[in-house]
């Protein structure tokens, strides 16, 4: 359905479509709320009456099936620009190749997923260098192309602002030279990534709890410490982007010409992953180097030496599992030569960084001698319990 006026009428107030000129050439669609008065000095009194009416405001993601108005509630999400043409995007492919590499049909199965199923959870994508010339702004700048304005790309300030109206109600939230060192910070990402629901802010207005289907993709100049990830952590998917073989200036520009044809392509193409996880991907099929990378560097050495020393007293014992109390950490610890570790970080690493549970009841500890050796003895308390294979994964890191 095409809109005959720039004006709507949402309820009972009334607002204007505008295009709102940007630096880089291109207009962003709006709409600015707009008094009765003004339009009948502008265009006199009768030409309300023209004016489309809707109940209200809805976001209903769609690209090949986009409808503006549902059930008689205008549609916030923007049209999709573009129609399908056939053809082979050559040089697109040969683009996707070079950022998702031997990822590379994972990487056209997120593109179709964002094209065809808006709804679906999917990771949050990291593309990572400490080089330059790697195209991985270009990559944003691309989808920002083919999404249009329901793609948006952010500074790490605009992500921490409480005014989160402008990024929201996205497809896409894009954040370039990412550095979110605080771990609020990836907390915030990890909820959002998996939220159906979010508390929408912007200056002089009241917060409004929204649907929210937004997917993350991060860009950084920095491999280790760009953001916090802890171990087991399976919502991050982190490619490390090599620079590009040929500096093409056109780049971009080639791509942009080729979107028709991609669409095409993508929507003819039979999807190589079925859905294994709430984010669509198993963890296994995202692994990469890049995210073990980012995980060990952000380890504290506490952890560490934690992780190092239960594994030696499983091998040692030739246990399947071990049940100990922070007392026990806190002397394997002090063993180890960790100054004077208090049972507050110990108690941080074990529940908020390995997700544990104390439970109460006798379990059996072990200890070390005063000449090294290991000995049981059995004790009753609060225990917090990890399994060998838990334990490898965590030295694995």
């Amino acid at each position: 359905m095409e809109q005959t006026h720039p004006y709507i009428r949402i309820g009972t107030a009334y607002y204007k479509t505008v295009r709102k000129p940007l630096a880089s050439g291109d207009a962003m669609v709006m709409l600015i709320s707009w008094s009765a008065e003004c339009i009948k000095q502008d265009h006199g009194k009768s030409y309300l009456s023209e004016i489309e009416k809707y109940d209200g405001f809805c976001f209903v993601p769609s690209h090949l099936n986009y409808q503006r108005i549902v059930e008689n509630f205008y549609n916030r999400y923007y049209p999709f620009k573009h129609k399908p043409k056939e053809g082979k995007p050559v040089h697109s492919l040969d683009y996707l190749q070079h950022i998702f590499g031997e990822q590379l049909e994972l990487g056209l199965d997120y593109l179709k997923l964002l094209l065809e199923r808006p709804m679906q959870r999917l990771p949050i994508l990291c593309l990572v260098s400490t080089e330059r010339n790697t195209g991985k702004t270009t990559f944003l700048n691309w989808l920002k192309a083919i999404f249009g304005d329901n793609m948006t790309i952010n500074t790490n300030e605009d992500f921490r602002s409480n005014f989160n109206a402008e990024w929201t109600q996205k497809l896409l939230i894009g954040v370039d030279e990412t550095f979110l060192e605080r771990r609020e910070d990836s907390e915030r990402l990890k909820n959002l990534s998996t939220a159906t629901f979010y508390k929408t802010e912007a200056k002089g207005m009241d917060r409004q709890e929204t649907e929210f289907f937004g997917k993350f993709i991060l860009c950084s100049n920095n491999e280790d410490n760009f953001l916090i990830i802890d171990p087991g952590e399976t919502r991050y998917w982190i490619r490390k982007v090599p620079v590009l073989v040929a500096d093409n200036p056109h780049l971009l520009a080639k791509l942009k010409e080729e979107i028709p044809m991609l669409v095409y392509y993508l929507t003819k193409r039979k999807m190589i992953t079925s859905n294994q996880t709430r984010m669509w991907f198993s963890p296994e099929q995202i692994f990469t180097p890049a995210l073990k990378k980012v995980i060990r560097q952000n380890r504290v050495k506490l952890e560490v030496e934690l992780a190092g020393v239960l594994l030696s007293i499983v091998d040692d014992q030739e246990l399947k599992e071990i049940r100990f109390c922070i007392g026990d950490a806190q002397g394997w610890l002090t063993r180890r030569g960790i100054r004077s570790p208090d049972t507050t970080s110990i108690r941080r690493v074990l529940q908020n960084v390995w997700n544990l549970k104390p439970a109460s009841n006798s379990f059996m500890q072990y200890k070390f001698s005063t000449e090294g050796n290991l000995y049981e003895q059995a004790s009753k308390g609060r225990f917090y319990t990890l399994d060998m294979e838990t334990i490898l994964k965590l030295n694995d890191y």
